[in-house]
């Protein structure tokens, strides 16, 4: 990938450390007691739900072995994705992506703005699957994703897939323990899962000659429900530990499958589980493998907190989002650098929109609008719609935020209407439900 030039150099504040703090205190998970179903065994299952559960909470990642994928379809496809990346380029990027083909190899990905140390190839479970083609709102078109298959190694698609719906066995067992651990019915988020959205990435982290600058992958959260990784044994993996902050090394354990929590599960759980943030650092000696697989509903899924974990004492924190807008408008920070922060389900929460709001609503005699919040966050690409405002006495209300109405701003006048007009050049928009 040559020198690390000024696009691959992180921000000061978020360049890795020298020295690497491994901790060993994320959970190792025995999968055990669910390959033997059979058996009376039901402590061990519950205390396995329990684990899981405190994994999520306190971590929102943990690691699992004794999990049922076949050591031997890891195997064939490692051996292949090396293959594959030890082509020249001309070769892989005969199979390049684009904005317009989703899938396929990339060496160009941007996270939160920087260029990553890394190449990638991605792939869909399914031969075919649909995805929002983009994030405008009145935007319809749904176009078919299918997957682009290098010529060479010839083995590489049969190990792909035979890999793939092994570790989709995985997925369902994780979704029906974390169902479990949240108090809800094991088979609570099946029907999220009746035409899921599967894909899987083979990420290739070439020695870096200057790795105290750069990143493999800049920290994020993943934006699906869950993420299933299986990594080498070189490492590179930190997550930011919610205790302190401190960014911590993941210990490569042989065999095992690191676990984490997607945005998705965040927002279904109403915050009792966190989308955790986590990046990849390099080294200036070795490469680096890992296959990341990705499990996520439908792209016409609304995600709202599920009913079950609300109530009049602990309300939905978040607003529903059309998933297959949130993905077009994650992907465009894939290919390009952008002005703002990319969309993130922060943006949904109910508090952070009352905050912004508080923060941007400046109502004079002169002045009857308003475009975006504080931080250049436009109101229109958080909701997707230009919002209502009215007066109810001393407060300012939208939906079912009310604020209060700061001395000196005019009075609207009781259901005068106070519309947002969308914003041009900033967030783009997401539609709501």
């Amino acid at each position: 990938m040559g020198e690390a030039d000024e696009a691959f150099v992180q921000a000061i504040e978020h360049r890795p450390k020298l020295s690497v703090t491994e901790d060993e205190g994320i959970p190792l998970i025995y999968l055990s007691p669910l390959s033997s179903p059979n058996d009376a065994n039901t402590k061990n299952t519950d205390d396995l739900v329990v684990e899981i559960g405190n994994a999520c909470k306190k971590w929102g990642f943990f690691q699992v072995i004794n999990h049922g994928v076949p050591l031997e379809k890891r195997q064939k496809i490692e051996d292949a994705m090396r293959k594959f990346f030890a082509q020249p380029l001309e070769e892989k990027r005969k199979v390049r992506k684009d904005e317009k083909k989703a899938v396929g190899y990339y060496d160009n990905e941007h996270t939160k703005n920087v260029r990553d140390w890394k190449e990638v190839f991605d792939f869909v479970v399914d031969k075919r699957i649909l995805m929002a083609a983009s994030h405008e709102p009145e935007g319809k078109e749904v176009p078919e994703t299918l997957n682009q298959w290098p010529d060479y190694p010839p083995e590489l698609r049969e190990s792909c897939e035979e890999y793939a719906r092994e570790v989709e066995k995985l997925a369902y067992k994780l979704m029906e323990l974390i169902a479990l651990s949240l108090g809800l019915p094991a088979s609570r988020f099946s029907s999220f899962f009746e035409d899921p959205t599967r894909s899987v990435r083979l990420n290739h982290y070439p020695p870096c000659p200057a790795p105290h600058l750069a990143l493999g992958v800049g920290r994020h959260k993943d934006p699906g429900a869950l993420t299933i990784l299986a990594q080498d044994d070189v490492g590179g993996l930190e997550v930011k530990r919610k205790s302190d902050g401190e960014w911590v090394r993941i210990k490569p354990t042989p065999d095992a499958y690191i676990i984490n929590v997607g945005d998705i599960l965040q927002v279904w759980s109403n915050d009792v589980y966190e989308s955790v943030e986590h990046r990849v650092t390099v080294n200036s000696e070795k490469e680096r493998f890992s296959i990341p697989f990705f499990f996520s509903p439908p792209h016409y899924t609304m995600v709202r907190p599920l009913g079950e974990l609300t109530s009049e004492q602990n309300p939905a924190k978040y607003r529903a989002y059309n998933l297959g807008k949130f993905l077009a408008t994650r992907r465009q920070s894939n290919f390009k650098k952008l002005d703002v922060e990319n969309i993130q389900i922060s943006h949904f929460k109910v508090q952070e929109l009352a905050n912004e709001l508080d923060g941007a609503l400046s109502i004079n005699k002169n002045q009857q609008s308003v475009g975006s919040t504080g931080n250049g966050v436009p109101l229109s690409g958080l909701t997707g719609f230009a919002p209502q405002f009215e007066s109810q006495g001393s407060r300012l209300c939208w939906e079912n935020l009310c604020l209060p109405v700061r001395a000196g701003t005019s009075s609207l006048g009781c259901g005068t209407g106070l519309k947002v007009p969308p914003t041009v050049g900033a967030l783009p928009r997401i539609p709501r439900d």
